[in-house]
């Protein structure tokens, strides 16, 4: 199941009304974003001209190349505005950094802070100490601690270099993977499908070297991250407690979406309902062992399960054996929450995720939310799947169905969807168009 798909879950969790009067977060920031495209630009031709003096040779070159690269999609994604730069999340955002600068000196001073249209409870940090806070923190951590034991984490990461480490740990071991993915090209016909075989292990044996290498380097941050969190002002356990929130999005499964909510949503005046629009298709004679696996998930993962990295902390430092419950949450952070859940459909329009955002909007219009709102997204996301279905591309928005990593809730959803002709979705389109053309009038 994809994180995207997990993270309608959170949508489920609590109910926070706003008023039916919000309005997106503005993106009209073409001043913000032009004066930090200028400073990253210097910052990271500044960084690449370092490797070059640092590194020399191929393994300079090549490191170089790798930062040149990211930082011209970390550009695209700025002028794409996956990114917000005025909004009230930048403010408080600053405040814990500040916060996670007492007493830890290390911290570095020119962090740089962007909040992402992401719905998805994750943080990074770049080379150039960018600190990248997806809005979907705030959808799913109980408080401000929390958000700052992510932060916390990111930290520990950019303090050890983690992320330059990586990149020259590929770099040196860059010629050796390129050899063996080579003599897999060559070796592709049933006659030399031992030597194949041999070479698919060697690729083998070092991503999986490479995916331990990484997941060592996770629990490294929550040591160093832990040690920042508690040398600050929050309450320790907070730490573990959004731990433990992050453990909880891994393995939740989405709820279910009622038959009746279809029946209720798009039995509509000029369009009846139709039973066989839930009609799903039948993988029933479909044999999934018949392709078998070659790499071991498990082995893959870069991050550890979130139960062995629980069990570190608490083997590391015994304070957290103690179970505390979460803190309550501040009127602001509270604020930030109901915005952060309000700006969910916004996100997944932005990214183009228009089959999620009808299943997401259903599932909130199910438990009676704000229904002009959603209704209007509703239309918003339909009229998107139209034009893609009459332009026969709707696979670029709409996920085919996949009994194997999907809930039977979002298989019925796809079969549904992928059941509807091009006429019949224009018509749901109108409709809800309409709905929302008549929610902005009164």
């Amino acid at each position: 199941m994809t994180r995207k798909l997990i993270v309608l879950m959170c949508f489920l969790l609590s109910v926070v009304g706003i008023a039916q009067t919000y309005k997106t977060i503005d993106t009209a920031d073409y001043l913000q974003r032009k004066d930090f495209l200028r400073n990253f630009t210097a910052g990271n031709e500044a960084l690449i001209k370092g490797l070059k003096s640092q590194y020399s040779g191929r393994t300079g070159s090549e490191m170089s190349k790798i930062y040149k690269e990211f930082g011209t999609d970390f550009e695209n994604q700025v002028r794409n505005k996956d990114f917000v730069f005025k909004s009230e999340f930048d403010a408080v955002i600053k405040s814990l950094v500040q916060r996670l600068r007492k007493n830890n000196p290390k911290v570095p001073q020119d962090l740089k802070i962007l909040i992402a249209r992401d719905n998805t409870p994750n943080a990074y940090c770049l080379a150039d100490g960018t600190f990248v806070i997806n809005m979907g923190l705030y959808n799913w951590m109980d408080n401000e601690a929390q958000v700052a034991g992510v932060i916390s984490h990111e930290l520990g990461h950019k303090i050890e270099d983690h992320t330059l480490k990586s990149v020259l740990n590929i770099v040196e071991q860059n010629k050796l993977d390129k050899s063996t993915v080579q003599s897999i090209k060559e070796t592709t016909d049933r006659r030399s499908q031992g030597r194949n075989e041999k070479a698919f292990d060697i690729l083998k044996n070092r991503i999986y070297k490479k995916s331990v290498e990484k997941r060592n380097l996770e629990i490294h941050a929550d040591s160093l991250g832990y040690v920042i969190f508690k040398n600050s002002d929050f309450k320790k356990n907070e730490f573990i407690n959004g731990l433990q929130k992050l453990q909880t999005f891994d393995t939740v499964s989405p709820r279910e979406l009622k038959i009746e909510t279809y029946k209720k949503l798009y039995d509509l005046p000029k369009q009846a309902f139709k039973d066989k629009w839930m009609k799903k298709e039948d993988f029933s004679l479909y044999n999934y062992n018949f392709y078998k696996e070659k790499l071991n998930k498990d082995s893959l993962a870069s991050h550890p399960e979130m139960v062995k990295r629980l069990e570190k902390l608490k083997k590391t430092f015994p304070e957290l054996n103690t179970p505390v419950e979460a803190e309550k949450p501040s009127e602001a952070y509270l604020m930030l929450k109901k915005t952060a859940r309000m700006e969910i459909l916004p996100n997944f329009f932005h990214s183009e995720d228009y089959g999620l955002g009808i299943y997401t909007a259903m599932q909130f219009l199910q438990d009676g939310e704000e229904e002009k709102y959603y209704k209007g997204w509703l239309g918003k996301c339909f009229t998107k799947i139209y034009e893609a279905r009459k332009n026969y591309n709707l696979n670029r928005y709409l996920d085919r169905v996949e009994p194997k990593n999907q809930s039977e809730s979002y298989q019925q959803f796809l079969n549904f969807m992928w059941n509807l002709s091009l006429d019949e979705i224009k018509n749901i389109s109108e409709y809800y168009q309409s709905v929302e053309t008549v929610a902005k009038t009164k």
